[in-house]
């Protein structure tokens, strides 16, 4: 389904949530505010054959009945988030019947959107992917579904190197440096294949037989999980995209990583929009409108793919100039999702001198630094703290 627009009304903490997508589209707002529920929906409204054909392969049972779907797809408890009559989604303006979304055949299964969910970190609690079945039927589908993508990568594809990191065939060279010093500082990633059961482990100088996934720092941990999904996006071959994939969703880019390992992980985002994936992320990092802000500002005045580059302190490369050329004409559009009126606000000029509080505050992520600002500067024009 080519999705341009999707609204939703009631649903949740949403009272109205109206989106029109860009080539990158941001959400950004406090917790619990909806932007995980209306990425979940957007999946379900993309890839209802898909979804529906693999819960069914997986022995799940909401016999026809759509609150039932809704707690088997979006997480035990979770069929009160749909208030019956008030709750309504439209896709390019056209409501969506839900009750027979999720009951009749699909012909079409191909799978368009991939999705990160904001949990990635607990697929690999074991220090291996879980598989699908693995986990309760309560569980969000994006967790399960996620995870047995990222075992059938491992062990289908990735299993036979041993070595995942640093690996040439997906990752520009410059980047994976950059990533070496934000991330792994001179570790490497290897499947452990010795231990009664396979796992992912760090190696390097002094670390004896590696280092298992609990002992990783807390970015290391957050970050791998990611690494393996731009792994399965970025495809070695001639292919600009895997299969059918059009869409990607990431839940909270930034947890966990310092801000040098965010804008390494951008940099990976301008290298799917560059291939032609239409990206959501929902983000509570300044870090990332930074980069959407300026990406921005860099079309508005015409300026070259070296410039884009400069904001990340890396060396231009042919290959990057290239990235950086394709993602200077890609749009972007910004949502605030707030938490007072449950309604969504277009932010998307990110204008730091625009009377709306909500867009010169970036959606809120500037507040607490501005404030810090204001009391610094208004003790120093004093000349004292008293």
């Amino acid at each position: 389904m080519d999705v341009r627009s999707l609204k939703i009304d009631n649903v949740g903490p949403i009272k109205r949530a109206d989106i029109t997508f860009g080539d990158l589209t941001v959400l950004v707002g406090p917790q619990a505010t909806g932007k995980s529920i209306l990425l979940q929906f957007l999946k379900l409204v993309v890839d209802s054959g898909y979804v529906l054909a693999e819960l069914k392969r997986y022995g799940l049972r909401w016999d026809r009945e759509f609150l039932r779907f809704l707690d088997i797809y979006l997480g035990e408890g979770m069929q009160g988030v749909w208030n019956g009559g008030p709750s309504e989604l439209r896709v390019n303006g056209s409501a969506v019947d839900m009750e027979n979304l999720v009951q009749r055949q699909k012909r079409d299964q191909a799978e368009q959107l991939f999705y990160v969910p904001a949990q990635r970190v607990l697929t690999l609690g074991r220090g291996w992917p879980r598989p699908f079945a693995d986990y309760s039927p309560g569980d969000p589908f994006v967790v399960r579904d996620y995870s047995e993508k990222m075992r059938v990568l491992l062990e289908s594809d990735l299993d036979r190197f041993g070595l995942l990191f640093p690996q040439s065939r997906r990752i520009k060279g410059e980047v994976r440096t950059l990533l070496d010093k934000a991330i792994f500082n001179r570790l490497q990633l290897h499947v452990d294949k010795r231990s009664p059961q396979k796992r992912l482990v760090l190696r390097g100088v002094n670390v004896g037989n590696g280092l298992p996934f609990m002992v990783w720092s807390a970015g290391q941990r957050e970050f791998i999980p990611l690494l393996l999904a731009f792994y399965w996006l970025l495809p070695p071959s001639k292919a600009k995209r895997r299969g059918d994939i059009r869409w990607v969703v990431v839940e909270e880019i930034e947890m966990g990583l310092h801000p040098n390992a965010i804008s390494v992980t951008l940099l990976l985002v301008l290298d799917l929009l560059a291939r032609g994936y239409r990206v959501c992320l929902s983000t509570h990092s300044p870090h990332v409108l930074d980069v959407v802000w300026g990406l921005q500002s860099l079309r508005q005045y015409g300026a070259s793919p070296k410039e884009v580059i400069k904001m990340f302190d890396v060396k231009a490369s042919p290959a990057l100039v290239e990235t950086a050329k394709k993602s200077l004409h890609k749009t972007s559009k910004v949502y605030y999702f707030d938490p007072a009126s449950g309604e969504t606000k277009d932010i998307s000029e990110l204008d730091p001198g625009a009377e709306n509080q909500q867009e010169s505050g970036w959606g809120g992520l500037t507040e607490f630094s501005g404030r810090v600002a204001d009391v610094v500067a208004g003790v120093v024009s004093n000349g004292s703290g008293g």
